[in-house]
């Protein structure tokens, strides 16, 4: 900030107007030079400086929202000005911590990134996408791409190589097993992964789904052993949990979408029907349920009623209708039992 002094200058002159200064006047003393209050101004807007703060840029001093409206670059992310440590990259500029690692957030000012599709990516991330472009996995230990299948160990994949069974130390591939729980041995130790050949003689049951070992609840239905998660609805793929399940072809189903696609489901409240069920315009109803579509007035089975777009309709609201329209109805009708 400049300094600010009362002085008597009889034979100094302001830098700006070139005017001498009055006694004990207020003069604003900038590196030397010396000014007027009023005209120690903005070189863009020419109003005095909030509070006397300002940025000098080849020998002229502009108030802040100046300065960075002529000089300042822009963020490329956040859009806002950026003031000091600039980032230059990818043909734009960055605050130092907006510029970051598109696939995992990580800040790129110092960690280095590499240009990937018109995007920057941490080292990591890039040799992740690299090899998810080859359709291939990345092995967590040593990131190198794995040919054919990985060895899955605790939510990530590797090279079996990197790894010996716990029984027979023989290299283990990908079909190798895991026992989470086994006693001396931590939970995520390399002491619980097993070839094939010893995990069976250990009679640790399979999952029928993602064919893992079930060390935990075990669901046993349709002739197979599941996760209690992976034991779900053929259809919606919601797990059971406890909840009651029919079978149908090998193929376990929810009650809702077992009568759905087996059984009979109302048309209006989309509830399996209990009881009666009521069949017209190939659909079916509960029978509190069937009624006009256009009075909601009830029908029974002795009711008399029209189909209008595939919807049930009472003779009174039928009658209603357009002429035109009760003969484009009627030739639907017809056009249909000629049909069948």
């Amino acid at each position: 900030m400049p300094g600010i002094a009362t002085m008597t200058l009889d034979n100094m002159f302001c830098t700006r107007c070139g005017d001498g200064f009055e006694s004990n006047e207020k003069i604003v003393n900038s590196n030397g030079e010396l000014w007027h209050t009023n005209c120690f101004v903005c070189a863009q807007c020419f109003r005095v400086f909030p509070d006397g703060v300002f940025y000098e840029f080849e020998g002229r001093k502009y108030c802040e929202r100046d300065f960075q409206v002529l000089f300042a670059p822009c963020c490329g992310k956040c859009g806002e000005f950026v003031i000091g440590r600039v980032i230059k990259a990818m043909n734009s500029n960055w605050h130092p911590n907006c510029f970051r690692c598109e696939e995992c957030d990580l800040v790129l000012a110092d960690a280095g990134f590499i240009k990937h599709g018109n995007r920057a990516l941490c080292h990591a991330c890039n040799a992740r996408v690299k090899a998810d472009g080859l359709q291939n996995y990345m092995c967590h230990k040593c990131h190198g791409v794995i040919d054919g299948e990985p060895l899955r160990f605790r939510g990530e994949v590797y090279h079996g190589y990197h790894f010996s069974c716990a029984t027979c130390s023989v290299e283990l591939d990908h079909t190798a097993r895991e026992v989470k729980s086994r006693p001396g041995y931590a939970a995520n130790d390399v002491n619980n992964l097993f070839c094939l050949r010893c995990h069976d003689k250990m009679g640790i049951p399979i999952c029928g789904a993602c064919r893992r070992p079930i060390e935990e609840r075990i669901v046993t239905a349709l002739g197979k052993h599941w996760h209690v998660e992976h034991f779900v609805c053929a259809k919606c793929e919601k797990p059971f949990h406890g909840q009651r399940h029919y079978e149908r072809r090998g193929l376990a189903y929810c009650e809702l979408h077992y009568h759905q696609l087996f059984g009979n489901m109302c048309h209006v409240c989309n509830q399996r029907v209990a009881g009666d069920v009521f069949t017209a315009l190939n659909k079916a109803w509960c029978v509190h349920h069937f009624a006009c579509s256009v009075c909601d007035a009830p029908l029974s089975t002795r009711s008399k009623f029209y189909e209008c777009d595939e919807r049930p309709a009472c003779r009174r609201c039928y009658e209603k209708f357009p002429v035109e329209l009760r003969r484009r109805l009627r030739r639907a009708r017809e056009y249909t039992v000629r049909r069948n």
